[in-house]
């Protein structure tokens, strides 16, 4: 895992002409990107600094995709999404206004986004300091800059949760969060949580039972040394125990295997579906921005977060996970939110591996 490195600033440009972003800056704001979740943590993300312009694009990475799993790349589309919320998180702290733009190609659907990123830069004079990033009184209409200092603290937490509750202002404070980029977060009831754990499991059976999405799994899962050297997906130091009892919703990894340890979940998970009202990739990118605001704000105030889409990612399961009385139009994630332990982060390729300048 890469230490944190805050964004260093550029040279101030001349008067009158607008400052655009360094190669050191792009380097910083990437790997702030990059700290995203990513189904199977498979990073599927590429990205390119313009210099002349100034300008981040994002395009996806069709050799990361999980064929099975994923085949329509809804998911790619989610994860891709938080990382360009979690760029411009870093982008507002260092000072930068960020301009996106989502699929701002049709003839390329490889290019996810575009972040133009640019800063008036005042004319040094007599008594005037450089100007620095994130300066007092900077403007954050969007209220991105305190999610900052939770981008690298941020992790998928699959360990059992204490059977604490959630109050109700922080439920309120995760659904602000979303509604804030464009989705919806809902509290399904008792009994639909009830329900929802139910088809998660049968969407575990069929994955068990499914070559293809064994493959993926396989693919992805990091275990042995490999888990030490690992650079992207998920190390069996991140797998959480074996169920002993309670309710684990949450993607396992790892199976029955005899040297796991085994351990007690929550016996009331605490869920949250997350949607749109549309279902385009257009849809799963702003899902992907509201979902890493959600996950960044929880941070902030001391919850631990799950992610699970097993029932997501089967056509016949996903409609009923919708919630009947909450509403969340085209359920996008289920969120597992609770009190959980400290967990390590895992592990992000090396920001050269990702980001290409010309």
């Amino acid at each position: 895992m890469q230490p944190e490195q805050p964004v260093q600033p550029e040279q101030p440009a001349p008067s009158g002409r607008r400052e655009t972003v360094g190669e050191e800056t792009a380097r910083s704001l990437v790997r702030a990107a990059t700290a995203a979740p990513s189904m199977h943590n498979a990073q599927p993300w590429r990205f390119r600094l313009l210099r002349a312009s100034g300008t981040i694009e994002l395009r996806a990475d069709l050799g990361r995709v999980l064929p099975h799993t994923d085949p329509t790349g809804r998911g790619l589309h989610i994860g891709c999404g938080a990382a360009v919320f979690n760029l411009r998180v870093a982008a507002a702290g260092a000072g930068w206004d960020a301009s996106v733009r989502l699929l701002p190609a049709p003839e390329d659907p490889r290019l996810l986004a575009t972040i133009g990123l640019d800063r008036a830069a005042p004319a040094p004079g007599p008594g005037r300091p450089r100007p620095r990033p994130a300066p007092a009184g900077h403007e954050d209409p969007a209220g991105l800059i305190p999610l900052g200092s939770a981008v690298f603290r941020r992790h998928t937490n699959r360990f059992p949760f204490r059977d604490e509750p959630v109050h109700q202002v922080l439920r309120a404070q995760l659904a602000d969060a979303a509604a804030r980029e464009g989705a919806q977060l809902v509290f399904p009831d008792d009994w639909h949580t009830r329900n929802v754990l139910e088809l998660t499991r049968d969407a575990e059976g069929r994955d068990a039972a499914d070559p293809g999405r064994l493959k993926d799994l396989d693919r992805w899962t990091r275990t042995g040394d490999a888990a030490g050297a690992a650079v992207d997906g998920v190390p069996e130091y991140a797998f959480g125990p074996r169920q002993r009892d309670g309710h684990r919703v949450i993607r396992d990894f790892a199976g029955r295997g005899p040297d796991r340890e085994a351990a007690g979940f929550e016996a009331a998970p605490q869920l949250a579906l997350l949607g749109t009202t549309e279902d385009r990739p257009f849809d799963w990118l702003r899902a992907g921005e509201a979902l890493e605001r959600v996950l960044l704000t929880a941070t902030l105030r001391g919850l631990s977060v799950s992610l699970t889409s097993q029932a997501l990612e089967w056509e016949d399961l996903r409609p009923p996970v919708r919630d009947p009385v909450g509403g969340a139009g085209f359920v996008q994630m289920v969120l597992r939110i609770g009190y959980g332990p400290g967990i390590p982060a895992t592990p992000r390729r090396p920001v050269d591996e990702v980001l290409e300048i010309v």
